[in-house]
């Protein structure tokens, strides 16, 4: 069996609830369709896409704790919250990342490392959501194309919506693992696969 996954860096506690704070304001004012959570709609930070088979999530998960013990990108930054638009003209609010030569660093060896295992014909069945918008497939189809590399900007989704916070940035935190994902709708992380903690 086939399945959509995400290569994330997973932010640390303090960092996730308060992206889920605001997260809940967006779904209370925009009935956003992104809920996050600590358990089934993880905060994260994607760093690579794709669909890959069942039985190479062993060999997948060699070469994340092995990346994750040579390349430990704990230290990141929030420098502020970006408004975008998808391709429904939905507005998108996401926690922009400080592009570090290490965070870069880091997904150009993560692209390479599992790219071997991925494919990008991906389809509604792979997704674990039932309801799955097209624009879901869209991305996971042209990540590599359009987000990976020098295109690379690292974030992390907080939700439809206009997002809005009385923080100053920019706002350090750690990053807690380097994880695989199952992904659903919107791009979101229903449930880590198997994950290598950074030291």
């Amino acid at each position: 069996m086939r399945m959509a996954t995400d290569v994330v860096l997973l932010p640390d506690q303090t960092m996730t609830r308060w992206v889920i704070r605001i997260n809940r304001e967006l779904v209370r004012r925009y009935d956003s369709e992104i809920v996050l959570s600590e358990t089934t709609c993880l905060p994260h930070i994607s760093l690579a896409m794709g669909c890959i088979d069942e039985r190479d999530i062993d060999s997948i998960r060699e070469r994340l704790q092995r990346l994750a013990g040579e390349r430990p990108v704990t230290q990141l930054n929030a420098t502020g919250i970006c408004i975008a638009a998808n391709s429904r003209g939905e507005h998108t609010s996401l926690l922009e990342i400080e592009r570090t030569d290490d965070l870069q660093a880091l997904h150009e060896v993560v692209m390479r490392e599992v790219e071997p295992f991925f494919s990008h014909g991906v389809t509604q069945a792979m997704i674990a959501d039932d309801t799955v918008a097209e624009s879901t497939l869209e991305w996971i189809r042209d990540y590599a194309q359009k987000a990976a590399f020098e295109r690379f900007s690292p974030h992390i989704t907080l939700g439809y919506g206009r997002a809005k916070t009385d923080a100053t940035f920019p706002i350090p935190f750690t990053a807690s693992q380097l994880a695989l994902c199952r992904m659903g709708n919107h791009g979101t992380c229903r449930k880590v696969i198997l994950s290598a903690r950074l030291r």
